[in-house]
C-alpha cells in the first residue's frame, strides 16, 4: 500500500497538498473533499489509522494522524442520528449516503470489526455516465430500451454495475418518455426529470425492504423498474414476478459470469420450486451483462471487459431444461447476434492498448489460450475480426 503517493505523477504535487491539508482537519467533510479532489474511489476509516484511499484499485495512505474511536464515531454520529446510531450498534451494519456542500455524494457502509467502528465510502459521481463514453458493447444501449422482461448486470464489488445501471437509466431518461422507479439501498446517482418521470426509494426510509417495495411498485404505474440488488429468495421472487408483469426491470447480482448468474437465481430457491423457477427465468429473462475492470496503462482510469448474455431461444432451452453448462458454449457461438465472451472482452482492451497484458492473462477465464492468443501477429487480425461482427 503507498503513503501518500498516487500513479498519476501530474498531479502528484497538487494532490499531496490536498492531502496534507486534509489531514489537520478534524471533520469528515474535509477528508471526503481530499479524496474527491486527489481522484479517489473509495475512502476507508478504521480506528488507530490514516485514512486510506483508493485511486484506480491502488490503495493510498493518506497524510493524516491516526483516527481515534471517539473521532470514528462522531463521524458516523456527524452523517446519521442518535436514534439510527443506536440501529446501527444493534445491527453492527448499516448503509446509507452522504452528500458535501458543493452536491457530491457518497454511498457509505458503517462496520464493527475488532469490536470497534469502521467505515467505508465509496464516490457517486454527480454526472449522470453517458453510455457511450462506459466502453460497453453497443448492445447494452438497446437492452436500456427493451419494454419489458429482466435484464441483470452482475460482477464483484467495485465492478460498475451502478455506474452502468445509472448510464441506462440515463439513456431511458434522455431518449423515452417512460415513468421509472428505482428502488436502492442507499440512492445512489441522483436523477432529475429529462423526458423521463422518475421517482427513487430509499430502503429503511422510503420503503422497508426491497420485497416491501417491490410488492407496492406493480400499483405505482411504472414502466422501468431497477431493483438495486436482488440479495434474498423474497426479493428475487418478488423481481421476476415484475418481469413477468410486462415491465422492463433492471437490478444485479454478486456473480462473475452469465452461467453463474442462472445458476445463482435458481440455487436460492428450495429443491421443489426450481423447476418452476427455471420456467419462469427462462420466459422473463433477456440478458445477462457480466463485468469487471481493469487499470488503464494508456492513462489514469478504469475499463470494463464485459460478457454478455442475449437470451435467444437457445439459452432459454438450456435454462428450461437446466442446461446451464451448455451457456458459455452457446455465447461463443453467438458473436453475430451481439453476444461476447469475458475472454474476448479482456483480448480486445488489451489489443486496444487499455490494459497490462500480465493482468490481462491473469484475470482471463483461460490463462493458456489467452497467454497464446495475446501476441504481436494477432492484434490485427483479432481486431479486424472484432470489427466485422460489431
Amino acid at each position: 500500500m503507498n503513503k501518500g503517493v498516487l500513479m498519476n505523477s501530474e498531479s502528484k504535487h497538487s494532490t499531496a497538498a490536498v492531502i496534507d491539508s486534509a489531514g489537520e482537519k478534524s471533520d469528515i467533510k474535509g477528508l471526503l473533499a481530499a479524496a474527491i479532489q486527489a481522484g479517489a474511489s473509495d475512502l476507508h476509516i478504521n480506528v488507530g489509522l490514516p485514512p486510506v484511499m483508493r485511486i484506480n484499485t491502488e490503495l493510498v495512505t493518506m497524510e493524516s494522524e491516526p483516527l481515534s474511536a471517539e473521532k470514528v464515531k462522531n463521524i458516523v454520529l456527524e452523517m446519521t442520528s442518535e436514534e439510527k446510531f443506536k440501529v446501527f450498534e444493534r445491527k453492527r451494519d448499516y448503509d446509507f449516503s452522504t452528500a458535501l456542500d458543493d452536491g457530491s455524494r457518497f454511498r457509505v457502509n458503517a462496520h464493527y470489526q475488532k469490536n470497534s467502528i469502521a467505515i467505508s465510502f465509496r464516490l457517486i459521481p454527480n454526472q449522470i455516465p453517458d453510455i457511450t463514453q462506459l466502453h460497453l458493447p453497443k448492445i447494452v444501449s438497446e437492452l436500456a430500451v427493451m419494454p419489458r422482461g429482466l435484464v441483470l448486470v452482475t460482477g464483484h464489488t467495485g465492478s460498475g454495475k451502478s455506474t452502468t445501471l445509472a448510464a441506462m437509466i440515463g439513456l431511458i431518461n434522455s431518449t423515452s418518455s417512460k415513468r421509472i422507479i428505482t428502488l436502492e439501498d442507499p440512492v445512489e446517482y441522483a436523477f432529475e426529470n429529462i423526458r423521463s418521470m422518475i421517482e427513487q426509494r430509499e430502503i429503511g426510509s422510503d420503503c422497508l425492504n426491497f420485497a416491501s417495495g417491490l410488492k407496492h411498485v406493480l400499483r405505482q404505474d411504472p414502466e422501468v423498474i431497477l431493483v438495486g440488488e436482488m440479495r434474498d429468495l423474497e426479493t428475487t421472487g418478488a423481481t421476476i414476478t415484475a418481469a413477468e408483469t410486462g415491465h422492463l426491470v433492471l437490478s444485479t447480482l454478486h456473480t462473475i459470469n452469465a452461467a453463474q448468474t442462472v445458476e445463482r437465481i435458481i440455487d436460492i430457491y428450495p429443491a421443489q420450486q426450481q423447476n418452476q423457477i427455471r420456467a419462469m427465468l427462462a420466459n422473463t429473462l433477456q440478458a445477462v451483462v457480466s463485468q469487471t475492470l481493469f487499470k488503464r496503462v494508456d492513462k489514469p482510469g478504469m475499463v470494463p471487459a464485459v460478457e454478455i448474455l442475449l437470451c435467444n431461444s437457445a439459452v432459454r432451452n438450456c435454462i428450461r431444461e437446466n442446461r446451464i453448462y451448455e451457456i458459455p458454449n452457446v455465447i461463443s457461438t453467438s458473436r453475430k447476434i451481439g453476444m461476447q465472451e469475458m475472454d474476448t472482452s479482456i483480448a480486445e482492451i488489451y489489443f486496444n492498448g487499455f490494459v497490462d497484458k500480465d493482468e490481462a492473462i491473469n484475470r482471463s477465464t483461460h490463462p493458456q489460450k489467452m497467454e497464446k492468443l495475446l501476441v504481436p501477429e494477432n492484434r490485427v487480425s483479432f481486431l479486424k475480426n472484432i470489427q466485422s461482427l460489431n
